[in-house]
């Protein structure tokens, strides 16, 4: 049970999300877009979110400024003050409100998201990092399926099931407390509710 409870934790890593979500997208909407568009848009999205940010990681864990995991509250406010930036730039630079305003928001309430958490670092509150990227995931999902008017009623409540999953694995771990569970999946959730009422509700 560990280790199944284990691989949700791993398989749903907040680093991955942002490029589930992007695939996801582009699964459901890529007959508007070119497909220099999408390969453009994902590679930005992998560069920016993956790359970038593991290279960071293991040059910081070199120079010594890491010395776990991330586990500890002080050693995640410097990854996520530059995870922070690399979205900003990605919002700015690579993601267009009027070309791709789902993914725009998206990734705007992401960057929302990794702001409040890591304002709460350093007023030493700890929030699960985990369960803010499957949250905003899940709520992009819903989002996606009110926007194009598809039921993805199977696929959401998968996704709920594995936040719970999620959820449980950083308990069992003991990584995180039951406190830091449920303010990570509201840091998770709220913003990209709240971006609702500039992209989703005036389509609907």
């Amino acid at each position: 049970m560990k280790k199944f409870l284990a691989f949700f934790s791993y398989i749903f890593h907040p680093i991955f999300i942002p490029v589930y979500a992007t695939l996801f997208y582009f699964l459901i909407a890529n007959s508007f877009f070119y497909k220099h568009e999408i390969y453009l848009t994902f590679i930005q999205v992998l560069i920016l979110t993956v790359l970038l940010p593991l290279s960071l990681f293991y040059l910081l864990r070199s120079l010594g400024f890491l010395k776990s995991n991330m586990n500890e509250s002080k050693e995640r406010r410097l990854p996520l003050a530059i995870y922070s930036l690399l979205l900003l730039a990605l919002i700015k630079y690579s993601l267009s409100i009027v070309v791709i305003p789902e993914l725009y928001y998206y990734f705007l309430g992401t960057l929302i998201s990794t702001v409040v958490a890591l304002a709460l670092l350093l007023t030493g509150h700890k929030a699960s990092l985990h369960m803010i990227a499957i949250s905003s995931f899940t709520l992009f999902i819903i989002s996606i399926s009110a926007y194009y008017h598809i039921r993805f009623l199977n696929v959401i409540a998968f996704f709920i099931i594995c936040s719970g999953l999620v959820a449980s694995s950083r308990l069992q771990a003991k990584n995180n407390s039951v406190g830091e569970v449920i303010l990570g999946t509201l840091i998770g959730i709220i913003p990209q509710v709240g971006l609702w009422f500039l992209w989703l509700l005036p389509s609907v």
